[in-house]
């Protein structure tokens, strides 16, 4: 669930009008790039709370020893391997000899052991949200200068610690040699900050001492922008030379369609989702297929939303490797089906107002939502549906916090978010969400047969019999309806000609990268 300092359109206005004498709001040059992007932590400290992690990584100040490929696979990085013992507790890992911070600072063995310790010391002391032991749970760490390695121990196996080391929690900053985290970590990345506009932009220059060579902008400028027609037209006017994740699907046909920018698309490892809570009226599954088969996904993710999302029916994208064509779909669309699965357990309405009660109750659901990647649209479509079978629905719609805090605690039938569903390259931390001896679990699913295949995945080391676990888990949420999907989002970037290389990623942790030029 992501928190994010929002600001106005007319705020952003007067910001690009008064930075013109520095150089905003005229066409691009190649000594600056300006990219526009929703604030999501006025915080830069990895150990604020996730997303400042997230928004660290993104900006291209820190960067992790593994890096996440297309497929989700971690790839060395700042490191050149790890390996492990037979008990998969034991990892050393080889460092790379040519890095250095852009302080100009060495990356040595000893400065990766200070910047991963201080997150577990910082989690241990109660600073900031971020949880590293969420994702690994750390024994000791040792480090060796002269062999340039670090050898991590466990207190738990785990079947590849290269892909919880490639996520943002466990970037390498240095610690010795920063003075405020929180608004200047010193990193690898090509990028490092040069003054922070509270909530409106950050300026940033080029790492002279960046391992991959000469980056290619002298000065970047981090841009917040919250309103998706701000940041289009910010894009049109050249006040920005780069966007990430336009949510409109006319705006981004609009950009497609023309020849003066660039359009680059993936589909993303994040899921669409309504958390059904199975503490109130929702704990009956009967309730809760004929929810989910009353609602045309498919029709929702290519017109309503104009192909943002790939519609599905998994609480894990299609696009990752844990079986998802082997699925089977229990509650495929079918109004029909859903009115007759209410009618045959009883839920009908039996005053004739056009709404069906339960337990002589009437049913008004509690749908909450909040303006972020289209779930405004799902929700709004998703009332209208119910509308057709006797389900009645209050939208709520809020802001991020309110409605993180809602979720916590269970006020709530209906709940729009998006996840990102692989935070270390695999689901187990995500798939938490319906384990019903879990804190995350704010849904009350429980189930025994998942319950045992979690705690079977929590174990397993092998990674072809994890992702028959993983197939399983996916399967038991199908088969009793323990979540409304509506899609997989598909991320986007959208960059003027004057650019290249502005391509997103599959993961959600890189946006400025070494690969942005000029495209003269």
């Amino acid at each position: 669930m992501k928190r994010f300092a929002r600001i106005t359109a007319a705020l952003l206005a007067v910001i690009l009008c008064c930075s013109t004498l520095a150089g905003c709001g005229n066409t691009q040059s190649d000594e600056t790039l300006k990219f526009g992007c929703i604030n999501y932590s006025d915080s830069l400290d990895p150990s604020t709370m996730t997303n400042a992690a997230w928004c660290t990584s993104r900006y291209g100040i820190g960067e992790c020893l593994f890096r996440f490929d297309s497929e989700m696979n971690a790839n060395p990085y700042l490191a050149e391997s790890c390996e492990s013992d037979d008990a998969h507790t034991t990892w050393t890992v080889k460092l790379r000899g040519d890095v250095k911070f852009s302080n100009g600072d060495e990356m040595t063995a000893t400065s990766v052991k200070k910047s991963l310790e201080r997150m577990y010391e910082n989690e241990a002391n109660g600073v900031g949200s971020t949880k590293p032991s969420t994702f690994m749970q750390l024994d000791s760490i040792t480090a060796d200068d002269s062999a340039k390695t670090v050898t991590i121990k466990t207190k738990k196996a785990y079947a590849d610690l290269s892909k919880v080391l490639a996520a943002p929690y466990f970037m390498i900053l240095d610690v010795d040699g920063t003075t405020d985290m929180a608004s200047d970590p010193i990193g690898t990345g090509p990028y490092a900050v040069s003054k922070i506009n509270e909530g409106t932009s950050i300026d940033m220059t080029a790492n002279e001492n960046y391992w991959q060579g000469t980056v290619p902008y002298k000065n970047l400028q981090i841009i917040f922008i919250s309103d998706n027609t701000t940041k289009a037209m910010s894009l049109e006017n050249g006040d920005v030379d780069v966007v990430e994740n336009l949510t409109s699907a006319t705006d981004l046909k609009k950009f497609e369609e023309s020849a003066d920018y660039n359009v680059s698309q993936a589909t993303s490892v994040r899921t669409g989702f309504a958390y059904m809570n199975q503490k109130g009226v929702l704990k009956n599954a009967d309730l809760r297929k004929a929810i989910i088969m009353a609602i045309d996904d498919e029709t929702i993710c290519t017109k309503t939303v104009g192909g943002m999302y790939t519609a599905g029916y998994s609480v894990l994208p299609s696009n990752l490797d844990y079986g998802y064509d082997n699925l089977k779909d229990v509650t495929p669309y079918s109004v029909e089906e859903a009115k007759k699965t209410l009618d045959s357990a009883g839920i009908v309405d039996s005053n004739g107002d056009g709404y069906r009660e339960l337990d002589g109750q009437e049913i008004n659901l509690q749908y909450l939502t909040y303006d972020s990647r289209n779930l405004t649209d799902f929700t709004e479509a998703d009332v209208a549906a119910l509308e057709d079978i006797g389900i009645k629905c209050t939208i709520q719609n809020t802001d991020a916090d309110t409605e993180w805090d809602k979720l916590v605690s269970g006020d709530y039938d209906l709940l729009a978010n998006n996840w990102m569903t692989v935070p270390v390259g695999d689901p187990q931390e995500y798939l938490d969400n319906w384990y019903s001896k879990s804190d995350a679990n704010y849904c009350g699913y429980s189930n025994a047969e998942y319950d045992t295949l979690y705690e079977q995945l929590e174990d397993e080391t092998d990674m072809n019999t994890r992702k028959e676990i993983v197939e399983k888990l996916q399967q038991n949420i199908i088969d009793n309806a323990g979540a409304l999907v509506f899609g997989y989002y598909n991320s986007n970037m959208v960059s003027t000609k004057n650019v290249k290389g502005a391509d997103i990623s599959t993961a959600d942790y890189y946006w400025i990268t070494y690969e942005i030029k000029p495209a003269a």
